[in-house]
């Protein structure tokens, strides 16, 4: 048993960490999909729509980029529509079911797998101007992520006392950020602006191709680690002593009973949390969904720079997930969530007034617009805020659940982001359609992520666990005996 004489419970980093593999694989395959796919969609409805490229029609008429946008919106919506009712039935089925390899595993293998055998299609369909084949196989990576999705997340709740959880989904967060940033690099590496704005019978392949393989490959070695390395049966054997002091040391206004129906406390709590991280997600998602096309097409930036505020953001994000817990351990989750929010919402409010700036030509004549310095600030900002957020949020909501229910209340915590996700594509594409201007992209960002705030300050009540003595140093990262 991993127990301290002084009876303390004690977080184990070393296999929070491995746990974390799961969050890597999970973050690199987004991060690319998330950084490209709007952009493939938008040259390829070009196409069909005004017979040219994407950067043909930005030279020519670039409001016209602005009008297919709502139609990326709904293909990215679909896709997030498909994970709002797979995610609950995942995270379901996962609770109960009982393997050699543990509960979570076999959902972690079988996704893992398919997702990366049908990711590298993706680009190659696109490039041969196949629509239905593209978003067909958007529609596979996409299902059997969300296989893979809940029970990956689930598992860290599942060998982890609740009074920890805050501390522990910081490093799986920050390993799920590893993973992000090895696409961020991916994409400095393989530019899509140099892609997307050569002739049609210049466009190198492997140029959108190898990100795209390279994610596949590096996320089935992080299943393999985390395969290999965490042993669900044994491990919630061993911790079940540590497991059952954690219920006991929950931050919850009603003990948790199995047996009862939810308390009236608890039930508010948990409405009140998913309505903000709903408001916040939309948010959020409308950023990253729309970042790449915004900074290509508002600013006539070069795509490489917004891997560099990927970077930027991600390291302000490991920032946050670092010290989170700890703040959280002084001044409780809840003001540790809406810290968060206003951060973020400060820097929203800068990015309103980010302008293209100056154009730098070559000899030839041809040029881009230089990236504006203002916006490495908003995305700092922003993720470091954001990540306060994330981590304090997940562990709230399977707070209020038992260690029987973590995948059914995963999949709660997931419908309230994945419905955020399938609403706000299209209704930001609106949008963008109805004020023909890109500015609008921060003012949405901006007012649902001030409305976040609000609803989860005056909702949520701030309830502190147990006091832990929790371990730490050398003996933190000692081995499960």
């Amino acid at each position: 048993m991993a127990e301290t004489a002084n009876g303390g419970l004690k977080l184990n980093y070393k296999r929070t960490a491995l746990i974390g593999f799961a969050f890597f694989g999970i973050l690199l395959l987004w991060q690319v999909y998330d950084s490209w796919c709007p952009t493939f969609l938008t040259d390829i409805f070009a196409k069909r729509f005004y017979n040219m490229t994407s950067a043909e029609l930005k030279a020519s008429d670039p409001d016209k980029i602005l009008e297919v946008q709502w139609i990326v919106g709904i293909i990215m919506a679909c896709d997030n529509l498909a994970a709002l009712i797979l995610l609950p039935i995942f995270g379901n089925l996962s609770d109960k079911t009982r393997t050699p390899i543990g509960k979570r595993m076999p959902y972690i293998l079988v996704g893992t797998f398919v997702s990366a055998v049908a990711f590298p299609f993706i680009p190659l369909f696109f490039h041969k101007n196949n629509i239905v084949g593209m978003v067909a196989m958007m529609a596979v990576v996409l299902m059997f992520m969300m296989m893979y999705r809940n029970p990956a997340v689930a598992l860290m709740p599942d060998i982890t006392p609740k009074p920890l959880r805050a501390k522990a989904n910081g490093i799986i967060n920050i390993m799920g950020y590893f993973g992000g940033a090895f696409a961020t690099v991916l994409g400095i590496f393989f530019v899509l602006s140099s892609y997307i704005n050569a002739p049609s019978g210049e466009r190198n392949l492997w140029t959108i191709e190898l990100p795209f393989i390279v994610a596949s490959v590096l996320m089935v070695i992080s299943a393999l680690v985390l395969f290999k390395t965490i042993r669900e049966n044994e491990l919630e054997e061993q911790l079940k002593d540590e497991l059952a002091l954690g219920e006991q040391l929950a931050a919850v206004a009603t003990p948790i009973d199995d047996d009862k129906p939810m308390s009236r406390e608890n039930k508010t709590m948990l409405l009140a949390i998913l309505g903000a991280e709903f408001l916040w997600f939309m948010s959020d998602n409308a950023l990253g969904t729309y970042v790449g096309n915004y900074v290509i097409y508002y600013l006539k930036s070069v795509s490489s720079a917004t891997m560099i505020l990927t970077i930027l953001g991600g390291l302000a994000s490991v920032l946050g997930f670092a010290i989170a817990g700890g703040i959280a351990e002084k001044i409780g989750r809840k003001w540790t969530i809406s810290t968060g929010l206003m951060i973020t919402f400060v820097g929203l409010i800068v990015m309103c007034f980010v302008r293209p700036t100056n154009i730098v030509k070559d000899a030839a004549g041809h040029g881009e617009f230089t990236f504006p310095v203002l916006l490495y600030v908003v995305w700092a900002l922003k993720g470091f805020g954001m990540a306060l957020v994330h981590n304090c949020s997940f562990p709230m909501v399977v707070e209020l659940c038992s260690s029987k229910k973590i995948g059914k209340f995963t999949g709660f915590y997931y419908a309230a982001s994945m419905s955020a996700q399938t609403v706000t594509p299209v209704l930001l594409g609106l949008v963008l359609k109805a004020a023909m201007a890109w500015r609008a992209l921060p003012v949405y960002a901006c007012i649902l992520t001030l409305l976040s705030c609000t609803v989860f300050t005056s909702l949520v009540k701030n309830i502190k666990s147990g006091k832990v003595a929790n371990v730490t140093g050398i003996e933190a990262l000692g081995a499960d005996d």
